[in-house]
């Protein structure tokens, strides 16, 4: 096996671990769908879990549940990439709208968005309504900018719906949590609960 291919797959590896959204088994089956044409034995990839404090994710968490009692529904690893969150946030609409469930507005951030923070120390907030109101949304995006302030987070954001809204000097530090579901499964379950709550 040749030394760049061990170090993308080692990167990938790594990359996973470190967002803590992954079992070692999770792990190893996206990088073996990865790298399927391959035919390699993965055996020899050590995969470990991080030892990660969740200290800011805490506060990351605290923050979209917080806007979830304001009726912003937060999406925590929302798709690979932008356009990916996008539609899967559409999704995630339509299911609530289906189950009789109002919501104003979301926010979100891809693994594209987690990696920039591994890798940056910024992690990239999107947000806006459902209707694609430019007013509703400034107002969405202020409510978020909000919350995140409140739990001491150091934001960069021209308050413009054209602009997400980054998290800056931000620890990557999400320790994976077998009990807890995230991506738009748990965000619907979370969103739910709460409103179901009020």
């Amino acid at each position: 096996m040749n030394q760049d291919l061990v170090d993308e797959i080692n990167y990938l590896i790594d990359l996973l671990t470190k967002s803590g959204f992954f079992s070692t088994e999770e792990v190893l089956e996206i990088v073996e769908e990865q790298f399927i044409e391959y035919d390699l034995d993965f055996s020899r990839f050590n995969i470990s879990l991080n030892n990660f404090n969740n200290k800011n994710f805490s506060n990351l968490e605290k923050t979209f549940n917080l806007l979830a009692e304001k009726s912003i529904i937060g999406v925590h690893n929302c798709g690979y990439d932008f356009e990916e969150g996008v539609d899967d946030i559409y999704e995630l609409y339509v299911h609530l709208i289906n189950n009789k469930y109002s919501v104003r507005g979301f926010c979100f951030y891809t693994f594209e968005d987690v990696e920039n923070a591994i890798e940056n120390n910024v992690l990239k907030i999107t947000f806006g309504d459902f209707q694609r109101n430019k007013d509703e949304a400034l107002e969405i995006g202020k409510a978020v900018y909000q919350e995140l302030s409140a739990v001491g987070f150091d934001l960069k954001w021209k308050e413009s719906v054209n602009d997400s809204i980054e998290i800056m000097n931000f620890d990557w530090d999400k320790k994976f949590d077998e009990s807890k579901e995230y991506e738009i499964e748990g965000a619907y379950a979370l969103y739910t609960g709460v409103i179901d709550e009020k």
